[in-house]
């Protein structure tokens, strides 16, 4: 007879419960995930465009602003323009966050530490994130404004068309696979960097940049966040929002941002993998469960590293127009990603093993010399010589009264 205290392990009721559990984790981490988007993106915007307000408010890391902004919408009034239709208005904000959270089910931040493993969780993945367009349409119907429902078409054009290409990009790392597990994908990547999937092929290198490029399309980010284009449409699709709606909307974006870069770290980037020829993950006992949790703790660095690029990207390049945003998605990305499809297929078919097996390393070695040439670059620019910096930068030394109120301390 079991323990009382494991009882509960051989009750029917134990799925059940567990599936709970994992929910409240999952939904646990995607808001934690999204205060810290937030806190990140008001210092990378603060630090672009040298404000001085971002950098400085709230603390010593600037903390307190995050957290007074969500005290502030939690009891901000939700108020619903008479013209809506108030049960659209309502559901529309929770349809794009269920779209966006029901695909960290399928997503492993470790080896078996994922809610659902599926053998088709890639295709899960692409196929739940697709419905928030569903909630986006909604919230801009519903709003009963027209500068809304032009928001809520215009980014429901946007996700569907570059969802496409983003999709075949996906298929390349899959071509080169043969599994559609995100788990086994990962896996497969284990070992050293070279082994990463980034540097299998051209194809599969040239498709992670394309991909990244469809993601952040797809997940309403500048310079594609034409839905939200404040010059023209005041905030876009969620411009009569405001309060906890407001909040939900924000956080099934934030939760899209991770999910996306999730799935490029999962396809690309080695998964959970450290880069180093061994994992202490595959270490018996206690080094392989705290080999584990690091595994969890590097994955979840890539997706956040992947979600500051975003930002990066966004307080960086300019806005382009809706009719631009859409031809380099019809033009440009749809016809690069099925060249990139078909080229990794006839790489898999056509080249000689030997070329197949050693690429990488050429592909790798290549891929770091331009990077450390462009660290060195950035390392030059960041430190120029006296009297020849812009008139925009600044030092905490050259605020004014900062000497004196040092003299003062």
């Amino acid at each position: 007879m079991a323990p009382p205290l494991f009882a509960i392990f051989s009750t029917p009721y134990w799925p059940y419960l567990l599936a709970i559990i994992a929910a409240a984790v999952l939904i646990g981490f995607m808001l934690v995930s999204a205060v810290f988007s937030v806190w990140l993106e008001r210092k990378v915007a603060g630090r672009i465009q040298d404000r001085l307000g971002p950098t400085r408010v709230g603390g010593k890391f600037g903390w307190l602003q995050t957290l007074a902004d969500g005290i502030k919408l939690l009891c901000k009034e939700d108020i619903i323009p008479n013209d809506a239709d108030h049960f659209l208005f309502r559901l529309g904000p929770y349809i794009a966050l269920a779209g966006s959270f029901m695909a960290f089910v399928a997503l492993p931040f470790g080896n078996g530490v994922v809610a659902q493993e599926m053998n088709i969780a890639i295709f899960y993945m692409l196929a739940i994130m697709s419905t928030e367009v569903f909630g986006i349409i909604l919230i801009g119907y519903g709003s009963g404004s027209k500068w809304s429902l032009f928001g809520g078409m215009r980014e429901a054009a946007q996700m569907v068309s570059y969802e496409i290409p983003m999709a075949i990009c996906v298929i390349v790392p899959i071509v080169v696979s043969g599994t559609m597990n995100l788990n086994r994908m990962a896996m497969q990547q284990s070992g050293g960097i070279w082994n990463w999937y980034i540097f299998h092929d051209p194809f599969t290198f040239a498709a992670f940049w394309t991909y990244f490029t469809c993601a952040m399309a797809s997940c309403k980010r500048a310079p594609f966040d034409l839905a939200e284009a404040e010059s023209e449409l005041v905030a876009g699709f969620h411009t009569e929002y405001s309060g906890f709606r407001w909040l939900v909307i924000f956080m099934a974006e934030y939760g899209a941002m991770f999910a996306v870069s999730g799935i490029a770290v999962l396809l690309f980037l080695g998964g959970w993998s450290t880069g180093i020829p061994w994992e202490l993950s595959e270490a018996p006992g206690f080094l392989g469960i705290l080999g584990n949790i690091v595994n969890v703790v590097v994955f979840i660095f890539k997706g956040w590293f992947l979600v500051f690029i975003m930002m990066w990207v966004r307080w960086t390049l300019p806005r382009l127009r809706i009719d631009q945003v859409m031809m380099m998605c019809l033009k440009y990305l749809i016809p690069i990603s099925c060249v990139l499809l078909v080229g990794v297929s006839l790489w898999q078919v056509a080249m000689p093993e030997i070329v197949v097996v050693h690429f990488h390393w050429v592909l790798f070695a290549v891929s770091m010399v331009c990077l450390l040439m462009l660290i060195v670059r950035f390392a030059k620019m960041s430190s120029p010589p006296p009297g020849t910096a812009m008139p925009g930068m600044w030092m905490m030394t050259d605020l004014p009264g900062y000497q004196g109120a040092q003299r003062k301390t």
